[in-house]
């Protein structure tokens, strides 16, 4: 009788073990992950670099919606930027590649944003801009090959373009990127934020080991100030294009909040 009872006490013991199992796996995960991700583009580019990291993003059930900036004036791409947040059905991860961290420093402030991630980007402090950020660049950094304003835009030497932004992308699709760039205008270089949102809100930044627009050392020097999570991988600026997974993997990190 005792080892029946046993028996019974063991089943009964296992039985309310499955079903609290059963239970914790049907409960809601305690930490869930913001799934609306905005992708904020640069200068010289627009949106459509976007493509394979938008790809991942969206296999693995993301929301994402990526910002196609004039590149004009910071105020014209942040009205832009806030545009697409305010589509979006709850919190966001704001995404900035290069100038495009400028954008989301300023749009970033907005309450629907929860958190930011700095792709090789600029992460200015306030009454900072693009161009007081380029003033003074680190000993043996590399100069980018911006061409002479012409009527008021900005455009990369062709020649010099896959070198500099685009090493480690294939040579056609790099060539593709110099050939159709987009003109950057010159009040988007001088555009200073006010308020920059990493000071409220937290931030991840991806820094590129072979960046040849902006250096490394500066990237860190922003990142460390932002107080961001960092990941530093071997890339060119072009990282969203030549290794999107490694991009997508850092966006996921922040969705979910992880340090």
């Amino acid at each position: 009788m005792k080892i029946k009872a046993f028996g019974l006490a063991a089943l009964a013991a296992m039985t309310l073990a499955s079903a609290a199992h059963a239970a914790t796996d049907m409960a809601p995960k305690s930490q869930e992950s913001i799934k609306n991700i905005v992708l904020v583009h640069g200068g010289f580019v627009d949106g459509s670099g976007w493509q394979k990291v938008y790809n991942i993003l969206k296999k693995d059930g993301y929301n994402v919606t990526i910002v196609q900036n004039p590149t004009t004036t910071l105020a014209d791409d942040v009205a832009f930027t806030k545009r697409a947040i305010a589509q979006q059905n709850g919190p966001v991860v704001l995404v900035g590649h290069s100038y495009g961290g400028v954008v989301i420093s300023e749009a970033g402030t907005d309450p629907k944003v929860q958190r930011l991630v700095y792709i090789a980007a600029f992460a200015p402090d306030t009454g900072e801009s693009v161009q007081s950020l380029i003033a003074n660049p680190p000993p043996g950094a590399s100069q980018p090959p911006i061409l002479p304003p012409q009527d008021g835009f900005l455009f990369l030497d062709r020649a010099k373009f896959a070198a500099a932004f685009a090493g480690d992308v294939p040579a056609a699709e790099a060539n593709f990127m110099a050939d159709s760039q987009v003109p950057w205008g010159v009040q988007a270089l001088g555009g200073q934020v006010t308020v920059p949102a990493w000071k409220s809100k937290p931030s991840w930044y991806l820094v590129t080991k072979d960046d040849h627009m902006i250096p490394p050392q500066a990237q860190h020097m922003m990142a460390k100030r932002a107080g961001s999570t960092v990941v530093e991988v071997a890339g060119s600026h072009a990282i969203y294009v030549s290794k999107p997974e490694v991009v997508a993997k850092l966006i996921e990190q922040a969705s979910y909040g992880k340090k």
